[in-house]
């Protein structure tokens, strides 16, 4: 549990460091800095998407997926636990109208900062590394690039990037913890196909931040898990 530790506590020093100097970013620089992040976040996609060498696989993942997290809005969810945890902080009960737009841009904050974060491959298979091996390496490179992009993405946001650091532990945490029952589940392919699926996600997000569509990620989350049921199943 040491990466995912390392991880979590990553994003709070980057999005700390990224409150404070908030104020001394100007709004136009602020803003090609996060077009130019949005670019990253889809190259980074792009290049994970096309390590499978099957697309069948996928498609039967994201539809099987998407038809779950639909049912189940995983988006609504994240985003009444964002407006939650921020009633918890700020302990605020006006109705005004800048009230709400803030407590509406914490929630995206965390919803985007908690999806990036998550379903990246870097988040699987480092996950899975320390689990099943106590290897922690993964995770520690993950932990330099969240802590530096939550700097820019929490000046941008606000501490809902912060917050995502909890949904962060929970979900590597999980999959730490549940990576050595699952070992004879997770070969090669079953993780490959993982982070083609979550490739997947992670481009929706970068054209999500560009504005060009509006996709909900969250409900397609499920889809980066039915590789594992498929491998159950010996069809990978």
């Amino acid at each position: 549990m040491l990466g995912v530790i390392v991880n979590s506590f990553a994003i709070i020093c980057g999005g700390l460091l990224g409150l404070i100097v908030n104020k001394g970013i100007p709004k136009r620089l602020d803003k090609s800095i996060m077009d130019g992040l949005a670019l990253v976040v889809i190259y980074m996609g792009i290049s994970g998407a096309l390590k499978g060498d099957n697309p069948l696989y996928v498609i039967i993942s994201m539809v099987i997926g998407i038809i779950i997290g639909e049912l189940i809005d995983i988006d609504k969810l994240l985003n009444k636990f964002g407006l939650y945890l921020d009633d918890k902080i700020s302990n605020k009960n006006t109705d005004t109208s800048d009230e709400l737009n803030k407590e509406n841009k914490i929630s995206k904050g965390f919803v985007f900062s908690s999806l990036l974060y998550c379903v990246g491959a870097m988040a699987v298979v480092g996950s899975i590394q320390s689990g099943l091996s106590n290897d922690y390496s993964v995770l520690f490179a993950k932990s330099v690039l969240d802590g530096v992009s939550s700097i820019f993405f929490a000046a941008s946001m606000g501490v809902g990037v912060l917050l995502s650091s909890i949904v962060v532990f929970l979900y590597e945490g999980i999959i730490t913890l549940g990576a050595f029952g699952l070992s004879s589940i997770l070969s090669t392919n079953v993780i490959t196909y993982m982070t083609c699926v979550g490739s997947l996600l992670i481009m929706a997000m970068g054209l999500n931040m560009l504005k060009i569509c509006d996709i909900k990620v969250a409900n397609m989350l499920p889809s980066m898990f039915i590789p594992i049921i498929l491998g159950i199943f010996n069809i990978i």
